[in-house]
């Protein structure tokens, strides 16, 4: 049976191919690791701006990259800014786009065997805010912070 340890590292490996499959790139944060009785909690925070116009196309690409690695989608926000994906081996997925734009991913993992969880082992790819609230995305994209439609 995987352990906490192990299953958090689960959990940042699921997050970093998320974010690699995301291009243009876009800076992130770790936000928290939070564990509990038996389960773990990844998540991060983007930190390049996604504009109003751009938001939906965003949650695209991460929602195709998602089923295309066999997750299963188990349920969308009726304003279309939140998705919940499942893994076959039950870890839950979140993505959010908050009120100002700020985009979250979470990764909840099954249950396991109690252990002790290090911090995350990636590197952020801006100033790292986990030990602090975060403040709004302040990391220009030339393409996802962009306020023109993307072209059809």
């Amino acid at each position: 049976m995987m352990n906490m340890q192990e299953a958090a590292d689960r959990a940042d490996d699921i997050l970093d191919r998320t974010f690699a499959a995301i291009k243009p790139a876009v800076q992130w944060t770790p936000t928290y690791t939070v564990p509990a009785d038996c389960y773990v909690d990844r998540d991060r925070t983007v930190m390049t701006i996604i504009s109003g116009e751009r938001r939906a196309a965003f949650l695209g690409v991460v929602e195709r990259y998602w089923k295309s690695q066999g997750y299963e989608l188990v349920d969308v926000s009726a304003n279309g800014l939140a998705a919940n994906f499942k893994t076959k081996n039950e870890f839950q997925l979140q993505v959010l786009v908050g009120a100002r734009g700020q985009t979250h991913f979470s990764v909840t993992t099954p249950c396991v065997e109690k252990s002790e969880v290090s911090d995350p082992a990636g590197k952020p790819g801006s100033p790292d805010y986990s030990q602090q609230e975060v403040p709004a995305p302040n990391i220009r994209s030339k393409f996802w912070s962009s306020n023109d439609p993307i072209p059809a």
